[in-house]
Parts: C-alpha cells; sequence; structure tokens
C-alpha cells in the first residue's frame, strides 16, 4: 500500500489522548496519597499507643497477619449474611501497614526489643511508602491504569496470591530462581489494596439512583 493512500486523520487527537492520560495518572497519584494519609494515621497513633512492639515479629508471622486479612476480606466478599459490623476497607488498611512493617524488617532486621521512636517509625514508613508509590506510578505508565477496570475481589484474589508466593519463598529460606524476591511482593500488595481503597472512595462518590 502507498503510505499516501493512509489515513493520519487519527494524529490531530494525540494531544487529547496524551492529555487525559495525564489527567488521570495525577488523579491517581492524589488518590492514592489520600488513602496512605489514612494509613499512616492510623499507624502514627497506633505507634503512640503501643510503641513499636511489632519490631520483634519474623517475617513469616507478618505475612500470616495479612494473610488471615486477606482470608478475611474473601469471606466478607463472599458471605450474605454478615454477624458482626465489619468492613472490608479496615482490613485493607491492616494489610498496607503490615506489608509496611514487613519491609521496614526486610531492611532493619528483626530487633529483640521495641527499638525505634514514632518518629523515626514514621520516617522509616514514609520512605517505604514513597518506593512503593514509585513502583506503581511506573506500572501505570507502562501498563495504562489497567487496575481500573478490575473489581475489588479481583484485587483480593491477587493480593492472596501474593502471599501464597511469599509463604513459598519464606519455606525456600528466601531463595528463589527467576522470581521476584519478597520486598517485590509485599509492595505489590500494598499497591493492590490502595487500588482497592481507590474503588472504595469512588463508589461512595458516585450519587445515588432515584
Amino acid at each position: 500500500m502507498d503510505s499516501r493512500e493512509i489515513n493520519f486523520d487519527y494524529l490531530k487527537y494525540l494531544p487529547e489522548i496524551y492529555a487525559n492520560y495525564i489527567y488521570f495518572m495525577q488523579d491517581t497519584s492524589k488518590q492514592y496519597d489520600a488513602v496512605i494519609e489514612g494509613c499512616r494515621g492510623l499507624f502514627l497513633n497506633k505507634m503512640k499507643d503501643y510503641g513499636c512492639a511489632w519490631r520483634i515479629l519474623r517475617l513469616p508471622s507478618l505475612t500470616d497477619q495479612i494473610f488471615i486479612k486477606a482470608q478475611r476480606i474473601r469471606q466478607l466478599q463472599e458471605s450474605e449474611v454478615r454477624k458482626v459490623e465489619e468492613d472490608e476497607q479496615s482490613e485493607f488498611i491492616g494489610i498496607i501497614n503490615y506489608s509496611v512493617m514487613a519491609l521496614i524488617q526486610l531492611d532493619k532486621g528483626i530487633a529483640d526489643q521495641p527499638d525505634l521512636n514514632p518518629e523515626e517509625a514514621i520516617a522509616l514508613y514514609d520512605e517505604k511508602i514513597q518506593e512503593t508509590k514509585d513502583l506503581m506510578m511506573n506500572k501505570n505508565h507502562d501498563y495504562g491504569e489497567a487496575w481500573r477496570d478490575m473489581r475489588i475481589s479481583s484485587l483480593t484474589d491477587l493480593i492472596i496470591q501474593k502471599l501464597l508466593r511469599v509463604k513459598q519463598i519464606e519455606d525456600n529460606k528466601g531463595k528463589t530462581l527467576v522470581s521476584e524476591g519478597i520486598a517485590a511482593n509485599y509492595q505489590d500488595m500494598i499497591n493492590y489494596a490502595v487500588f482497592a481503597m481507590i474503588h472504595f472512595s469512588e463508589a461512595e462518590e458516585k450519587p445515588v439512583a432515584k
């Protein structure tokens, strides 16, 4: 085919498409920060109440705590009747904060006694969240915000899948042959949980049909 016959009219729409893409990326960044602000506040308040007793937890213990929360979310999603007033959002927040703790433990090692004051702990929290958000933004750039078309139940399943992978790596004493390491899996769990929380917030903002 002669190149002169090809219709290049679509090119005029590229600036608008790119502008919309940049807008959604910026919106995702703001929504991400809003979710983390709530998680961070809870983390800091618990640090003030309980100190950093979590510093003595070994990684498998943190993984198990996250697994319990993910399984609880899945159970709530599948249950038509709830006997106690619990919601999925509080469990997703727990997944985020426990995953940050796990990332800190990976870097600093396990302590025999609590060894961080609230200021030190929140600085480490912010550092791990920033690294995890940067990873999310890079993946969003590559995959075009595909997560926005995913259901919360699918994000839950992905978190459980990541947890099963982490459990297997822990059983293998941290050794992997071709797969990514434990830290990347914790980061993915944080990002999936944040995506779920964004979906919840967007659902709450939608007007109720009359």
